[in-house]
């Protein structure tokens, strides 16, 4: 990757020799492979055994997981957070792989859309929970430095799965909590 970061470099009318940008290949290269480490990683090895048998029904909710990820069709950054929420059916997962999960996904290039799809069907799948919604916030630098340059623009994608698709109470509910107040010392 560094020479073609280097050649890079050359195309745009640079010099990688010039002090600036001697180092900038290796540099640019071990940022892409520490920005797409996702695909080196799978839903299991992040689950491993966190995944806990628990009774329960009442909702559990994760809110304001940050992410950065890369934009597919331009290469540039789009952050922001996620929110989760699940319905348990006698499984719960330790909450900090969650936020591993919401990463591993951001770590590869990406679309918000698909991503917002693969961090539900990824819970669905391992914990069957009775229902489960994700709600992802970001701002991409797509819409920010170039194109329309949206500087204020914000995206908002959902994925609704089970109990979250059939009762819209859910789904209210859901976002009512999202409104409380994120500091517990405050609430």
């Amino acid at each position: 990757m560094d020479k073609l970061y280097r050649k890079l470099l050359e195309e745009i009318g640079e010099d990688p020799a010039r002090d600036g940008l001697v180092k900038t290949p290796e540099r640019a290269a071990e940022a892409l492979r520490f920005l797409t480490q996702g695909y080196k990683q799978d839903v299991g090895e992040i689950l491993n055994d966190a995944i806990y048998e628990e009774p329960g029904e009442d909702m559990v909710i994760i809110r304001d997981i940050e992410f950065f990820s890369l934009c597919e069709h331009h290469l540039l950054p789009f952050f922001g957070k996620v929110h989760i929420g699940y319905l348990p059916a006698g499984k719960i997962v330790g909450i900090s792989k969650l936020a591993r999960l919401v990463d591993m996904f951001a770590r590869r290039l990406q679309v918000q859309e698909r991503m917002t799809q693969q961090v539900a069907r990824a819970i669905d799948e391992n914990l069957k929970p009775l229902g489960v919604i994700v709600v992802v916030q970001a701002a991409h630098f797509c819409m920010i430095q170039r194109g329309v340059e949206q500087r204020e623009s914000m995206t908002l994608t959902t994925a609704r799965r089970g109990a979250f698709l059939t009762n819209p109470a859910l789904e209210t509910k859901f976002q009512q909590y999202l409104k409380l107040r994120s500091d517990p010392a405050q609430a």
